[in-house]
């Protein structure tokens, strides 16, 4: 029995025997494996291996082109108000792609912040769910700063444009602004490739800090970050999913010996 099976936290979310396809092309093949709410699960692999092709099934990136296939499911557990759970497939045709990028946030490899104010990037997906006052996008803008570890840093300056910040200032933007609706799963796509190694390190903080709020998958090819972020590790190879564990397990003691080429360096 994996280690994870012994965890008392609920399942957030569950891809069931899941496959992705870009056209005739099969990226991700037959996967399945639960993410726990509010951990943080690391998924590892050699580039082409799938895993940031998973990571874009959750919010439904893979709409926006067309020939792209889902088979399989990939299922939402979410409380209701009146105390129940909500089981929601991802990626049925039923299901709105718009809904899920507003539950669902995404944090991209190279900060991307709109050509909009510092506190307008924060306050768009807010304006979009329908928040007009004045009073509560202020609140919930300055919360959603005061998240990501910025608001000392640009409290002073909300209202010029979020071009003026450092990279690594604009990632953590980024990340204010995928905290700002609430989201329940937020992916992060190799957050800190394009950072240099100060600001890797804000980002790693923050990413320890919100594992209390929200559950957290990330895409890395850093092992190190992987073994320092993340309650659990999924190695990806081919498109198949090799082996699913806690952290600990997987660096010190992979089951797999693919698994175990691969994290010592020994590779290919």
């Amino acid at each position: 029995m994996p280690d994870a099976d012994l965890d008392p936290r609920p399942v957030k979310a569950e891809v069931r025997d899941f496959s992705f396809f870009y056209g005739t092309f099969q990226a991700v093949k037959n996967v399945s494996l639960s993410f726990r709410e509010k951990a943080v699960t690391a998924l590892i692999g050699p580039s082409g291996c799938g895993k940031t092709t998973l990571l874009r099934c959750f919010n439904r990136m893979h709409d926006l082109y067309p020939g792209n296939r889902y088979q399989g499911d990939i299922i939402l557990h979410s409380a209701t108000d009146g105390g129940s759970t909500q089981h929601l497939n991802i990626v049925s045709p039923k299901t709105s792609p718009i809904e899920m990028r507003m539950r669902i946030s995404m944090v991209f490899q190279k900060p991307n912040p709109f050509p909009k104010s510092i506190f307008e990037n924060v306050a768009y997906g807010l304006r979009l769910r329908g928040l007009r006052s004045r009073r509560d996008l202020e609140g919930r803008v300055e919360a959603a700063l005061r998240n990501a570890a910025l608001w000392d840093e640009v409290k002073d300056r909300l209202n010029q444009n979020a071009y003026g910040l450092s990279g690594g200032q604009q990632q953590r933007l980024c990340i204010a602004r995928a905290l700002a609706v609430e989201p329940e799963i937020v992916l992060f796509d190799e957050p800190t490739s394009a950072l240099d190694p100060i600001a890797t390190s804000k980002i790693e903080e923050l990413i320890d800090d919100l594992r209390e709020r929200v559950t957290i998958l990330i895409v890395t090819h850093n092992m190190q970050q992987a073994a320092r972020v993340s309650d659990y590790t999924a190695f990806m190879y081919l498109g198949e999913m090799i082996e699913y564990d806690r952290t600990a397990k997987v660096f010190q003691n992979p089951g797999k010996p693919l698994t175990e080429q691969y994290i010592s360096g020994r590779f290919g």
